[in-house]
């Protein structure tokens, strides 16, 4: 008895130095190993099955449905997405991913999806019902799911009504989008791209390639994530359509190297020249337009197109080829010299 004692608190001093130790993986971004997945996954369905016995679903009827789909839009489309918009790409690297409800209902009886919607489920990030006293609703949002694999984006409209067409209103997301990118620029000093002066076909490429996923990143991809494609395509046409404020001088000092290389290019390295396609007249539309950008910005854009991880429209490769023979001193050079150059 002793033996068997001391062996299980050995066991459980072990286990507290390890988890002391911080070597067990609690990054959500690696992931679960298939075995831990499978675990969980059989730990929560047990639950709910267990949990769910004896309970028996109301009459559902055709009443309870825009209630339970207004609520969803507002309430749950955040993380499970809806037909009237994607979800937010934030969630996609939650551990684990809130699924699609479209396709998963239907691997729960009623009785089961009650339990779900009305307590949640710990560890996932998927809340309680907000008001445990009300079983109508959470009914009704049973009623709602047993529906929704069926529903297109115009049924769904009908029954959400304005919590999925009006709440995001094209002056919304401008407003939102000027958060950061306002028609005064961004400072000096910042990675944010400035928009004014760009073509619509250069700023309608770039956040087409956001969206997909073509041009990698984080902070677009969540702006961008509850878009439509139209809504993409006014952005472009917006912030192309704005004036560009007037220059009362730059305090950068032009770099006599990113003048060079601006406009002669280095043949020797391999390396273009950029005004062969940037801030010239009559260039391609889809080229951006590079003076007055932050120099900062101006430098990691080079940076990512020289890694290879830049991505981008069509015409990205073109760039990540250029780009693929600068060192640190002509990336700083460029920047600095686009950087100062007044925008026309």
């Amino acid at each position: 008895m002793r033996r068997i004692t001391a062996g299980a608190a050995a066991l459980a001093a072990a286990g507290l130095f390890v988890a002391w130790a911080g070597v067990i993986d609690i990054r959500a971004s690696t992931g679960h190993w298939r075995v831990t997945d499978w675990f969980l996954h059989w730990v929560m369905r047990s639950s709910v099955r267990t949990a769910a016995l004896g309970g028996h679903a109301p009459r559902f009827t055709a009443a309870m449905l825009p209630l339970a789909a207004g609520h969803y839009e507002t309430g749950c489309a955040g993380c499970h997405g809806s037909p009237a918009m994607p979800r937010p790409a934030t969630v996609e690297n939650m551990l684990p991913a809130p699924p699609n409800l479209q396709h998963v209902t239907g691997t729960w009886n009623d009785a089961q999806l009650f339990e779900i919607v009305k307590h949640g489920v710990r560890y996932t990030g998927m809340p309680a019902w907000p008001s445990l006293e009300r079983d109508d609703e959470v009914w009704a949002m049973v009623a709602f799911l047993r529906e929704y694999p069926s529903l297109d984006q115009a049924a769904y409209q009908r029954l959400a009504g304005f919590s999925a067409t009006g709440s995001r209103d094209f002056a919304t997301i401008v407003k939102s989008c000027e958060g950061c990118h306002s028609s005064a620029g961004p400072d000096e000093s910042s990675l944010i791209p400035r928009l004014t002066g760009q073509s619509e076909t250069y700023l309608r490429d770039s956040l087409e390639a956001y969206a997909a996923g073509k041009r990698p990143s984080g902070v677009m991809k969540v702006a961008l994530s509850q878009t439509s494609s139209e809504d993409r395509k006014n952005l472009a046409s917006y912030f192309a359509s704005q004036s560009v404020a007037t220059e009362t001088g730059r305090s950068l000092e032009k770099s006599a190297l990113g003048k060079v290389l601006a406009e002669r290019g280095d043949r020797t390295r391999g390396i273009a020249a950029c005004a062969a396609c940037h801030d010239a007249a009559g260039v391609n539309e889809a080229y951006p337009r590079l003076a007055g950008q932050p120099v900062p910005y101006l430098e990691n854009q080079l940076d990512l197109f020289r890694s290879g991880s830049r991505g981008g429209g069509a015409y990205a490769g073109v760039m990540t080829r250029a780009a693929a023979g600068l060192s640190d001193d002509d990336i700083q050079a460029l920047a600095t010299y686009y950087g100062a150059l007044p925008k026309d």
